[in-house]
């Protein structure tokens, strides 16, 4: 596995930790299809990095993109915990699994290509007269329009 392999599983794991801990694994594996949807999609919530003068899709910047997963939020209270996490927390080392696989290819798309969500205790803007593609415990999922 490459350096950058590396890096990529390691923030899709913390994102998806600090976005979905609480949610079992069907929440976690969702979370980790969203940020997969968005890196595969090219569009303005994707992230990039410049390779070779060439700008290029990026996990790792999909994750960080600012204001998209609010655990990388400078004043969320998530963001401590998941900079801090280590592979011996029993619901980290189960999102190490889950992004590995996201990344490998092996973790197959039921959300049905969500590319948004949120926690049903809100109800943003961006999501008033949409339908969920997709529900697992406290989220709602959402394809593009």
């Amino acid at each position: 596995m490459t350096d950058s392999i590396d890096v990529d599983i390691d923030i899709l794991a913390r994102t998806i930790y600090g976005e979905a801990r609480g949610e079992g694994l069907e929440g976690m594996e969702a979370v980790a299809c969203v940020v997969m949807n968005r890196y595969k999609s090219h569009k303005w919530f994707c992230g990039y990095v410049i390779k070779d003068g060439v700008k290029c899709p990026s996990i790792v910047q999909t994750c960080l993109k600012k204001f998209q997963f609010s655990c990388w939020n400078k004043n969320d209270p998530n963001l401590r915990k998941i900079k801090n996490v280590t592979p011996e927390d029993k619901i980290f080392k189960q999102c190490l699994q889950i992004a590995r696989a996201a990344i490998c290819g092996n973790l197959k798309d039921f959300t049905g290509g969500a590319v948004y969500y949120h926690t049903k205790a809100i109800k943003p803007k961006w999501a008033i007269g949409k339908t969920p593609c997709y529900e697992v415990k406290d989220h709602l999922f959402y394809k593009e329009d």
